[in-house]
């Protein structure tokens, strides 16, 4: 029998009479049923989030802390549990669901360390004058299928550090391993302080424009994050936006070919190409481009696409059949123009699970779709270049701006042409890295304010300047 989930609302689990089929994409199977919440529902839970507000705002930070841990420790010690309900409903091979789990666990944990310390402006006989951070208020958080447990938990931990309270609204793609999580953590959260609910794509707007909260985190691409901007605006929230990107790599002629080869399939296939910052564009000097577009080529023959519950699976499926459509229109668009592929590009719809083969296009044009769009999925390009200057300017040609990586045994020179790059994080020799005490956040259209570090922490508060004049006449 499939199981029903429930929401979690003021500190207890809630169902509603309207549910929702959750689906595997390895199979096309339901595997959950969760609540299809509404206005109602979400005007208990904000309700519940601004009444927790009044006192949670007025704990030390030390007590908040606390509870951030406890949630850590939660995701840890279930971590098995997780991960595999995870490749579930969101098809990631076991190996990189781990790594979800586990790294969301260490997320929290580190971010549970981070304060926001007072700035003394000016101390002298006239006057004390210190800015102090102050939390917003109450937080709608929207969380993309992708990565649904690590986005969930980077929405609720800065909310909950920084003195504020949080609905949050996962995908409802992925909504099961949250929802589990929220189970959890129930006894663990302040009732009310945390409040995860379920819906169709309708719920979002519902968010964006409820009176009652004061910030949106989302998640997602560049085509909400606008609709989420504008109607945030109405009544001033503040936002924070981390879209889609179309990242470009930079492979100089001194890069090893073969020990470099590897990085740059994962860089691209990790998690089926599902990851904001994915090699989406891979530039490689001609010199070395023959040898390595090869090398490439040969080593995806090796890796297995199937179903992530099942051992030796290296891409897991595509996790929906919006996303899965998607990326079959820019393979056959590509087929349709007569570019060359070095591997993958059939694609068989009629079978069960939205499986895409790994498909690798042999130096396609800049102005083809497959390098102009984000494909989010397991396709990538490659294309040759002769000149730094020339891969620098067609790597910044894009409306995105979210990261992109330079690979050379001269590591000063990787930060020469990482430091003319138009994006928010860049790495030199790596990909994928991403720190909870660093800043990420994106350029261009790529997003609107940061995550992560002090940077994320400080989105969810106002400064408040108190200023205190000396030996006043008064």
């Amino acid at each position: 029998m499939t199981k029903t989930y429930a929401n979690l609302i003021d500190g207890e689990m809630v169902t509603t009479s309207d549910t929702f089929e959750v689906v595997n994409p390895a199979n096309e199977e339901v595997v959950g049923l969760v609540p299809s919440c509404g206005k109602d529902e979400l005007d208990r839970a904000v309700a519940a989030a601004r009444r927790a507000f009044k006192s949670w705002r007025k704990t030390s930070a030390e007590e908040r802390q606390k509870v951030v841990q406890g949630i850590a420790a939660a995701i840890k010690d279930n971590g098995d549990e997780l991960f595999r309900l995870l490749t579930t409903e969101q098809g990631k091979p076991h190996a990189q669901a781990q790594m979800e789990i586990f790294g969301a666990a260490g997320l929290a944990a580190a971010q549970s360390t981070l304060t926001l310390d007072d700035v003394i402006n000016q101390d002298d006989d006239t006057r004390l004058s210190r800015t102090r951070r102050v939390p917003v208020g109450v937080v709608g958080g929207i969380v993309p299928w992708n990565f649904p447990v690590m986005m969930a938990i980077q929405k609720i931990v800065p909310a909950l550090v920084s003195g504020c309270t949080i609905v949050l609204k996962p995908s409802p793609f992925t909504p099961l391993t949250t929802l589990r999580i929220a189970e959890l953590i129930k006894d663990i959260v302040p009732a009310g302080t945390v409040n995860i609910i379920t819906g169709p794509d309708e719920l979002g707007p519902l968010i964006t424009e409820h009176p009652d909260i004061d910030k949106i985190t989302f998640t997602g691409s560049t085509a909400t994050g606008k609709k989420i901007m504008e109607g945030a605006s109405r009544d001033l929230k503040r936002i924070t936006l981390e879209l889609g990107g179309n990242d470009a790599s930079i492979v100089l002629p001194d890069a090893d070919v073969e020990k470099v080869a590897e990085q740059l399939f994962w860089s691209s296939f990790s998690n089926a190409g599902q990851i904001c910052v994915a090699a989406k564009r891979i530039y490689i000097h001609e010199d070395i481009y023959d040898d390595l577009s090869k090398a490439i080529a040969e080593y995806a023959k090796g890796v297995v696409v199937g179903d992530g519950s099942q051992q030796g699976t290296g891409v897991g499926p595509i996790q929906n059949k919006k996303q899965f459509d998607r990326v079959c229109e820019l393979i056959q668009d590509a087929k349709d123009q007569g570019y060359q592929f070095l591997t993958g590009g059939d694609v068989d719809p009629s079978g069960t699970g939205y499986y895409v083969p790994i498909t690798i296009l042999d130096n396609p044009p800049e102005d083809a779709r497959i390098v102009a769009e984000e494909q989010f999925g397991p396709v990538m390009p490659l294309m040759k270049f002769s000149s730094v200057e020339e891969a620098i300017e067609r790597a910044n040609n894009s409306e995105y701006g979210l990261a992109g990586a330079v690979w050379t045994k001269d590591a000063d020179k990787g930060v020469e042409i990482a430091e003319q790059l138009e994006t928010g994080t860049v790495w030199v020799n790596e990909y994928l890295h991403i720190s909870p005490l660093a800043p990420f956040g994106g350029h261009k259209q790529s997003g609107f304010g940061a995550e992560y570090g002090i940077d994320g922490l400080k989105e969810f508060t106002y400064p408040q300047v108190i200023t205190v004049k000396r030996d006043a006449d008064i």
